[in-house]
């Protein structure tokens, strides 16, 4: 797995200390008598009362690693791989996982254990586990207090072959692949307060069980301890790998102190420019994102289909609803021509919607878009914001399935036209007339109702603006296709953020996914 903005930068501000259990558990391991080979009781239940009892107390302090550990910088870590020959369920024929070495900026041990039949033991991991360069000197009987995270394989792109499925490494972070798809954004555990003037909480994930698959498994279940200032709590992850890799997410979650905003199941992407912003970075590449879009499915039946941006300074959305059926960040684009990167591939990023399970109640999506003038940097964050206060002592049980892959249940509406792409220009006749006060928007919908023989005096622009004019909206088949366009001309005051919506009605159907923008002007 690359080491990228996403797992490094979250690791360096987080800390946390390991459970009751898991310690009592390494207890075991130094005892001298058989016992220790039977490992201890372990249950999900059991986890939760252990988390449950740990947000009844003060977190505690970060355990100390070794000089070594802490003394690798960049360069030296980068020379430190895991040995293949070493990985753990070598001879099964479904999973195998192995382990990211501790340090530079990864220096909190994270506790591995195989959970088999109901009880848990210790995945030792040692410093034979890895390849070291010759250039680092590895002290002699060196121990590892832990490791940094866990990568996970399987027979994902061809039965003969293993390719990495997943991985977990930096506070709660985690990412999966579909098949075919290549690492872009990133899922993590829980938001704590991110986005406000008090400063984000990266809450961490400092123990791991793993169930030990057997030779007719099709899915891998993980479990994770969540530890924080703020909280504690405890995590199963169901991961089935396939063209869409699903993990069906079981949360409990204990306050110990009071939480302004708790954000569920957030995603971590980029977006640096593409059709609908493309900026000013003199780049020969046509887009460089790895998600390009918000996309949520109401209760009520619409799909709303948000592009990003990266803005000149940070901008917020807030889409309130009742129990959405899901959300996520995606990247419909598939087509190597409209990103021309021969080594990024950034049409091969996986897409991942976040399905709830379960009425969540109302709330709010949360987008956020941070500007960014560097591909290395993450700038979109979007999570679910429960309404109610979150107070001490309250607790919080929640379920969702996340689902990656090139195209996800949920990216695009299954019985409404999709929107196709955005463009932003100037207003006027292109190429014609000038000095015009105005903005163009043209959005272009696919596929669903409009395959039929609609004729233009049957299909309407549904077209709203907030703090601004819209001056014209005018839809059209474009010739030869299923496709129609949608063009809005617009203004508003300079320095304003106006928010737009619009889709294709015809009588009271609705023929096409909601479009919605965010125009920050300037």
């Amino acid at each position: 797995m690359q080491q990228t903005r996403r797992t490094f930068m979250a690791a360096l501000l987080c800390s946390a200390a390991s459970l009751p259990m898991a310690r009592s558990a390494r207890a075991q391991q130094d005892a001298p008598d058989d016992s220790s080979q039977a490992g201890v009781p372990f249950s999900f239940d059991a986890l939760t009362d252990q988390m449950r009892d740990a947000a009844a107390h003060s977190p505690k302090s970060p355990e100390p690693v070794d000089d070594f550990l802490s003394g690798l910088n960049y360069d030296s870590y980068n020379r430190i791989r895991f040995d293949d020959r070493r990985n753990r369920w070598s001879g099964l024929p479904n999973f195998r996982m192995n382990a990211f070495h501790m340090g530079w900026l990864f220096n909190e041990p994270v506790h591995v254990y195989e959970v088999s039949e109901g009880r848990a033991l210790p995945m030792g991991f040692s410093a034979s586990d890895f390849v070291y360069d010759d250039k680092i000197e590895v002290p002699e009987d060196f121990e590892m207090p832990g490791v940094a995270g866990i990568r996970l394989m399987a027979p994902l792109n061809s039965a003969d072959r293993f390719d990495e499925l997943g991985a977990f490494l930096g506070a709660s972070y985690f990412r999966l692949l579909g098949e075919g798809n290549r690492y872009g954004l990133s899922a993590r555990g829980l938001a704590v307060n991110t986005g406000l003037p008090q400063g984000e909480e990266f809450p961490r994930f400092s123990d791991l069980w793993l169930e030990r698959p057997t030779a007719d498994d099709d899915r891998l279940t993980v479990y994770a301890a969540l530890q924080s200032q703020s909280l504690t709590g405890a995590y199963r992850f169901v991961i089935t790998p396939g063209a869409t890799t699903s993990m069906h997410v079981t949360a409990r979650l204990f306050l110990r102190e009071d939480v302004a905003q708790l954000g569920i199941a957030p995603l971590t992407s980029m977006y640096l420019f593409g059709a609908s912003d493309p900026g000013d970075f003199g780049d020969f590449r046509a887009g460089v994102h790895d998600s390009e879009a918000l996309v949520i499915n109401t209760a009520g039946g619409d799909t709303l289909m948000r592009p990003l941006n990266n803005p000149a300074r940070l901008a917020n959305s807030y889409l309130g609803m009742d129990s959405p059926k899901s959300f996520g960040l995606v990247q419909r684009t598939r087509d190597f021509n409209a990103y021309l990167d021969a080594e990024a591939h950034y049409e091969l990023r996986p897409s991942v919607m976040v399905e709830p399970v379960g009425d969540w109640g109302k709330g709010t999506v949360r987008l956020m878009e941070i500007p960014t003038d560097l591909e290395v940097n993450d700038n979109i964050v979007a999570f679910w914001v429960p309404d109610g206060d979150m107070t001490a002592g309250t607790e919080l049980e929640l379920s969702y399935r996340l689902r990656w892959g090139l195209e996800p249940r949920g990216d695009r509406s299954s019985d409404r036209a999709h929107v196709l792409r955005t463009r932003v220009g100037k207003g006027g006749v292109a190429g014609v007339e000038e000095g015009r006060d105005t903005t163009k928007f043209v959005i272009d919908f696919e596929g669903g109702p409009l395959t039929e023989p609609l004729g233009p005096e049957e299909v309407v622009a549904d077209v709203s603006i907030t703090r601004g004019e819209i001056t014209e909206a005018i839809a059209s088949r474009i010739d030869q296709s299923d496709s129609w366009r949608l063009v809005i001309e617009a203004r508003s005051e300079e320095g304003g953020v106006a928010e737009l919506k619009a889709r294709l009605v015809s009588g009271d159907t609705v023929l096409t996914e909601t479009w919605l923008f965010q125009w920050v002007t300037e």
